[in-house]
C-alpha cells in the first residue's frame, strides 16, 4: 500500500522534473512579443511580493496597469511596491493584505476590493507553496490544497461578477492560473483532498496544481456557455529559481543551487508566460488552454476529464460555502 500511494507518485513527480530540466537544457525561454499598453486596466497579482509574482506585477505596471499586489507579508509587500515605483513604470502599484489559507481573509480582501468600485481586468492567481511538511490551515484544509488552489478558487468566484462587468467583447477580462508540470503526475483524491490517508508533500503539491487546471477548464466552459467576456488560462513557468524551493532539506538545497544556476529559469523568464497570458494581443478571447514556453500545450489527460472537473467544482463550492452555479 505504501509503495503504491507514496513511492510511485514520488517517482512520477521526479520524472516530470527531469523532463522539464532536459527541455530547458536544449530550449531557450521564449521571448515576449511587443505587448500593447494596458493603461486604464486593473490587475490583481497574488503572491506578487517576490519571485515570479513580483516580476509579473512589475511588468504589468510597466505596461500601464494599476496593479494590486496581494500577499500575507505587509513589510515585504511595502518593499515590493517601493521597488516597482523606483523603476520607470507608467502604471500604479499598491499592496493589499491577503492570506489565501484563510477563507475569512479571502472574503475580506474581495469585499474590500469591491467596495472601492474599481474594475478588474486581470486576475493572476500566482501565489503558491511547495514541499511543506504535513500541516493544516485554520479552516482545517491541507496547506498546499488551501493556498495553491482552494483560496484562489474562492477568490476568483468572489470577483467573478466584477471580472464579467469589466470585460467586453474584443477586450475580455482574463484570469491566469499558475500551474506546474507536476500536474502531469498529480492525482485528485476526491475522497481525501486533505491527503490524510498517506501524506506526501510533493503529491499534495501536484494535486493542487492539477486542481487549478481542472478548475480553469470547467469555469471557462461555464463562461463560454453564458457568453461572458472572461477568459481563463493555466500557465506553466517551467522550473524557476525562486523561493518556492526554500522548503527543501538542507542537503537537497545544497545540491539544487549549482543545478539551478545552470538549468533553472530566472524569475523574469518564469514570469514571461503569465505576463503573456495577461496582456498579449494574441491571447485576446483565448481561454481554456494550458500555456508553456509561449505555446498552447496539451495538459494531462486527467485534466480534460469533464466529470472530474464538475465533481471537483461541486466539492470546492461545498468546502468554501458557495452556492453551486
Amino acid at each position: 500500500m505504501w509503495l503504491l500511494s507514496v513511492l510511485v507518485p514520488l517517482l512520477k513527480l521526479h520524472f516530470c522534473g527531469i523532463k522539464v530540466l532536459l527541455y530547458q537544457t536544449f530550449n531557450r525561454s521564449f521571448t515576449l512579443p511587443v505587448l500593447p499598453k494596458q493603461n486604464g486596466r486593473v490587475a490583481i497579482v497574488t503572491g506578487g511580493t517576490r519571485g515570479i509574482g513580483f516580476e509579473t506585477a512589475k511588468h504589468l505596471a510597466r505596461l500601464g496597469m494599476h496593479v494590486v499586489i496581494a500577499g500575507n507579508e505587509r513589510e515585504e509587500g511595502a518593499a515590493a511596491v517601493r521597488r516597482i515605483q523606483e523603476e520607470d513604470c507608467e502604471g500604479k502599484v499598491e499592496f493589499a493584505f491577503l492570506d489565501l489559507t484563510s477563507l475569512k481573509s479571502v472574503r475580506q480582501f474581495a469585499q474590500a476590493f469591491q467596495n472601492r468600485g474599481l474594475p478588474l481586468h486581470v486576475l493572476v492567481n500566482n501565489a503558491g507553496t511547495m514541499m511543506l511538511p504535513e500541516r493544516q490551515t485554520q479552516d482545517g484544509f491541507e496547506f498546499h490544497f488551501a493556498l495553491n488552489y482552494l483560496g484562489h478558487f474562492l477568490l476568483t468566484n468572489l470577483l467573478l461578477d466584477t471580472l464579467k462587468r469589466s470585460g467586453r467583447q474584443g477586450h475580455c477580462s482574463r484570469v491566469v492560473n499558475m500551474s506546474s508540470a507536476t500536474h502531469y503526475a498529480g492525482v485528485v483524491h476526491m475522497d481525501d483532498l486533505n491527503r490524510r490517508n498517506s501524506y506526501s508533500s510533493l503529491g499534495a503539491y501536484a494535486q493542487s496544481k492539477l486542481a487549478l487546471v481542472l478548475f480553469t477548464y470547467y469555469l471557462q466552459e461555464q463562461l463560454r456557455a453564458g457568453g461572458f467576456p472572461v477568459t481563463l488560462s493555466a500557465v506553466d513557468p517551467g522550473m524557476v529559481n525562486t523561493p518556492l524551493y526554500d522548503n527543501l532539506w538542507s542537503i537537497a538545497q545544497a545540491l539544487k543551487k549549482p543545478v539551478a544556476k545552470i538549468l533553472f529559469r530566472t524569475p523574469v523568464q518564469g514570469a514571461s508566460i503569465s505576463v503573456y497570458a495577461a496582456a498579449a494581443a494574441e491571447m485576446e478571447g483565448v481561454g481554456g488552454c494550458y500555456l508553456y514556453n509561449g505555446h498552447r500545450t496539451q495538459s494531462s489527460d486527467t485534466s480534460y476529464n469533464s466529470e472530474l472537473q464538475a465533481e471537483l467544482w461541486k466539492k470546492s463550492c461545498e468546502l468554501v460555502g458557495l452556492e453551486e452555479a
